[in-house]
C-alpha cells in the first residue's frame, strides 16, 4: 500500500514509521528498504483486502500519475463491502490498473462492485505475443461502412491488410473480389481514428469479456484499447493517448466516455 493513516492523517511511507490501515484500522509498518519499492505492509497479516496484489513499480508510476487524494480511495458498498480502488477520480470514474492475471470471477466481482470502472493492464507481460497491425479507417465513416476485412494473424498476409467490399458484390455472385489495403492507402490515413487491427497470441480471455472498458499499457505514449470494430465483430484496438486518457478520466463522469470527445488539452494539464 502507499498510504497508511498515521496521526490522523494520510501518509506515504518513511523509515521507521507506523500507521493504521484506512480499511481495517489495524496497525501498519512502514517498508523501506533499498532495494524494495517503499510501502506500507499490514503487522501480522496480509492484507485486508481480497484484490490486493503485490505493487509493482508499473503500478506506483500509474498511482503516481495522479493526485494525492485519488489513490488508494477505500469504497464502500450498500451493503457494507468495502475495497480499496487503485484509483479514484473526482467524477466517480474508478481505475484499476492490473499486473497479475484475474480469473473471470474476480474480474466480474469487481466490475460488479465499481461498475463506472475502467482497466488498466500492464501488457509488458504479454508483449511479444500482442501484435498492432494495419490502421483501420474510422469504424463510423463512409468508407468503413463498405469495407469487410480478414481477420489479421501476425504471420499472414492479412496482417497487413485484406478486405473486399459489399458495393461490389452483386445478387448472383457467389465470390467475392479480395483487396489489399495498399490500393486505399490515402483514404484510410485520411479516415483514421486510431483503430488498427491486432493479433493476440494466446490471449487473456478474461479481458475479451469484460464489461468494463480495457486499456492496454505496452510502455510506450499511447494506450491500446480492447474494442470491437464492425457488425460482423472484428477485433479492433483504438490508440488512446495517455495524455488524452489522464484528462478525460479527471474531467468525464462515465468510463465509457473516455476518449470520445475532444478537449484541447494545454501543457500545464500534461505535466
Amino acid at each position: 500500500m502507499q498510504y497508511a493513516v498515521v496521526d490522523g492523517q494520510r501518509r506515504q511511507p518513511f523509515p521507521g514509521a507506523r500507521g493504521c490501515c484506512p480499511i481495517c484500522g489495524s496497525a501498519m509498518i512502514a517498508k523501506c528498504g533499498p532495494r524494495i519499492l517503499h510501502h506500507w505492509a499490514h503487522y501480522g497479516r496480509r492484507n485486508c483486502d481480497p484484490w490486493w496484489e503485490n505493487e509493482t513499480s508499473w503500478h506506483r508510476r500509474w498511482k503516481n500519475l495522479f493526485p494525492d487524494d485519488c489513490r488508494e480511495v477505500c469504497h464502500t458498498a450498500s451493503d457494507g463491502e468495502v475495497h480499496r480502488a487503485d484509483i479514484k477520480t473526482p467524477t466517480g470514474i474508478v481505475i484499476e490498473v492490473q499486473h497479475s492475471s484475474m480469473t473471470d470471477a474476480e474480474r466480474i466481482s469487481r466490475e460488479t462492485f465499481y461498475r463506472n470502472l475502467v482497466w488498466v493492464i500492464d501488457g509488458s507481460v504479454f508483449r511479444q505475443n500482442f501484435h498492432i497491425c494495419h490502421l483501420l479507417p474510422g469504424p463510423g465513416t463512409e468508407l468503413a461502412q463498405d469495407l469487410v476485412w480478414a481477420k489479421a494473424i501476425r504471420t499472414y498476409a492479412t496482417a497487413r491488410g485484406i478486405f473486399y467490399r459489399k458495393s461490389e458484390i452483386l445478387p448472383e455472385d457467389t465470390l467475392v473480389t479480395i483487396h489489399g489495403i495498399h490500393e486505399i492507402e490515402e483514404q484510410v490515413n485520411q479516415s483514421y481514428r486510431g483503430h488498427h487491427q491486432y493479433d493476440w497470441i494466446r490471449p487473456r480471455r478474461t479481458w475479451l469479456d469484460a464489461s468494463c472498458p480495457v486499456y492496454i499499457d505496452l510502455g510506450d505514449n499511447f494506450l491500446a484499447k480492447l474494442e470491437i470494430y464492425d457488425e460482423y465483430r472484428l477485433p479492433c484496438v483504438r490508440l488512446v493517448s495517455k495524455r488524452k486518457f489522464i484528462h478525460d478520466v479527471m474531467n468525464e463522469s462515465k468510463a465509457e466516455a473516455i476518449a470520445t470527445r475532444f478537449y484541447p488539452i494545454t501543457s500545464v494539464e500534461s505535466e
